[in-house]
């Protein structure tokens, strides 16, 4: 099981909790890598340029909005990475905490699509979220947060990639409609957003910052106690 984690540097906990929540609950060998934007710019994929503002607020060059994280574009390079195949992979935002065997999750993979995700219909009240990074509203949000793909039938190309404006490509255009699967609720549980009495949540995500975060919008939730546990097991190693 190959799995990508997005990489912020800022935020190098998070990714050390996603990564050990990972390996603590999962039986069987996985894959773990970084999705970190150096690592694919030495690789010429990727060469979206940006600028950060005085208050630290990143702005694409491209389509001149803001966005959170180092990852907020370089994501969508997974499928450029290497010749997969039909192999599925999973991309998953580092700012998240797994708390069952992650092969459940890619035991419910449907060859009839290209990408799954959990069909969020969020619309965020927030206009700041994590460390006090702009909130971006947009059609489908979080759906591109944790995504399994077949890389082979995703219509990504390094022009798409780097050209393509932010909100196209977390909408998922590169793909055909018909070809988006959905995913249970579960697997993708927005802490601070979603009603935990709704279901049993498999994965935690921190979407509005990670515990160690103290944003304006900054919450509580009744898994920050979990998510500093886990803190401490990992060590905070890359």
């Amino acid at each position: 099981m190959r799995i990508y984690i997005g990489y912020d540097p800022r935020d190098n906990n998070a990714y050390a909790v996603l990564k050990h929540s990972i390996l603590k609950n999962t039986r069987e060998e996985v894959d773990i890598i970084p999705i970190w934007e150096p690592m694919l710019r030495q690789k010429n994929l990727y060469w979206r340029t940006y600028r950060v503002d005085e208050k630290g607020q990143y702005w694409d060059d491209k389509d001149r909005k803001p966005f959170s994280t180092m990852f907020s574009f370089a994501r969508f390079a997974v499928p450029l990475l290497e010749d997969f195949g039909d192999e599925v992979v999973l991309f998953m935002d580092s700012d998240m905490m797994i708390r069952v065997d992650i092969k459940e999750l890619f035991s419910l993979w449907d060859p009839e699509y290209a990408v799954m995700c959990v069909k969020h219909k969020q619309k965020p009240e927030e206009s700041v979220k994590m460390d006090n990074k702009l909130q971006q509203p947009y059609p489908r949000k979080n759906w591109s947060s944790l995504m399994l793909m077949r890389p082979s039938m995703c219509n990504i190309t390094p022009y798409i990639l780097n050209n393509w404006s932010g909100a196209d490509l977390h909408k998922m255009l590169w793909v055909p409609e018909e070809e988006i699967g959905a995913l249970p609720k579960e697997w993708n549980f927005l802490a601070g957003h979603d009603d935990p009495s709704q279901c049993d949540p498999k994965n935690i995500h921190h979407t509005l910052g990670t515990p160690d975060m103290l944003g304006l919008n900054a919450k509580v939730t009744q898994w920050d106690d979990e998510w500093w546990s886990m803190l401490d097991e990992s060590g905070g190693a890359f």
